[in-house]
């Protein structure tokens, strides 16, 4: 008998890390509506950002005699409500796309609104970052949180994605993390020390969202403006939201399915109960202890401009 050839497996391109195929073939499945995946667990390769740069900016337009005095630059961007662009050393922005570069991601997507043209120009004239590729999506109005995510679907383009507030430093370490958790999921950071180690007050932390954790680090529930009766005793380990989270695209789905919250508002955290609660999709939590710089108000431009300096930044 003839002797058989074996098969010879084709060998990868190149110039195609065999790391970078394999990725490819294990990408997250969005659970449908019909729950068909529910329960099924896939790897969500993630190089893609997202950063919600449309709010109003309603605090840090208000004049703050309290607050230390501000340079004109600083003085202007505080007026114009825009604080993704104000000098910290240099706009706080770079710093915020600097720190997604060093965790690895690739892709950025700005979401502003039709009038952000300080920010349009920044990084496709003035300084255009290398490391990274910048795209903007308009959020026509300002209509929550929820309507801000679902203006990059194009971008995202059933990928993977993290979102982030453009008003956030978040540590190095909780955006790479959530990159390679490979599933959906967000960063909870724990209250004392966010009070220790950023420029956040314990009154301030009373009014972000509060993370329910389950015994197998699942999100459980996120309540969102909670009232006191929702805060665990004094002594009690609580963890927050600093709205720094990694979907699937069916979160697009779900931001176009939930109605306004009390507030007038599409919340980001009712479109994730929303996944949760009707077809099954489940958010790992991943625990931190440690600071998230917050440019909310006047009073905070001073108290981050020390905190940042120092920090590299290389677009």
């Amino acid at each position: 008998m003839p002797r058989r050839q074996s098969r010879k497996r084709r060998p990868a391109p190149r110039n195609q890390p065999f790391s970078l195929i394999r990725v490819r073939r294990r990408v997250y499945s969005p659970v449908p509506p019909d729950g068909g995946n529910k329960g099924r667990l896939q790897v969500m390769a993630v190089n893609k950002a997202v950063i919600l740069a449309r709010g109003l900016g309603t605090r840090m337009r208000r004049p703050d005699p309290k607050a230390p005095r501000l340079d004109n630059g600083q003085a202007r961007m505080a007026d114009a409500g825009i604080k993704a662009m104000i000098p910290v050393g240099r706009p706080f922005l770079d710093y915020v796309i600097s720190g997604l570069a060093d965790a690895g991601y690739r892709e950025v997507c700005l979401v502003v609104g039709p009038e952000h043209d300080a920010l349009r120009d920044r990084y496709t004239r003035e300084c255009i970052p290398a490391r990274v590729a910048v795209e903007f999506a308009v959020q026509e109005r300002p209509l929550g949180t929820a309507d801000a995510v679902a203006a990059a679907e194009a971008f995202a383009g059933g990928d993977g994605f993290l979102v982030l507030n453009s008003d956030n430093y978040y540590p190095t370490d909780a955006i790479r993390d959530l990159r390679r958790l490979g599933r959906p999921g967000l960063a909870a950071f724990e209250r004392l020390s966010l009070i220790r180690e950023s420029n956040i007050s314990g009154l301030r932390i009373r009014q972000f969202a509060l993370v329910s954790i389950g015994p197998d680090g699942m999100l459980e529930r996120i309540v969102e403006k909670p009232d006191e009766s929702e805060f665990p005793d004094t002594g009690a380990e609580v963890f927050v939201s600093m709205n720094c989270w990694v979907f699937g695209p069916s979160i697009f789905r779900a931001c176009r399915s939930i109605k306004p919250s009390p507030r007038g508002e599409l919340e980001l955290t009712d479109a994730v109960q929303y996944a949760m609660r009707h077809w099954g999709e489940r958010f790992q939590v991943l625990q931190f202890r440690s600071g998230v710089l917050d440019l909310s108000n006047r009073s905070d431009i001073a108290a981050v401009t020390e905190r940042l300096r120092g920090i590299r930044v290389a677009l």
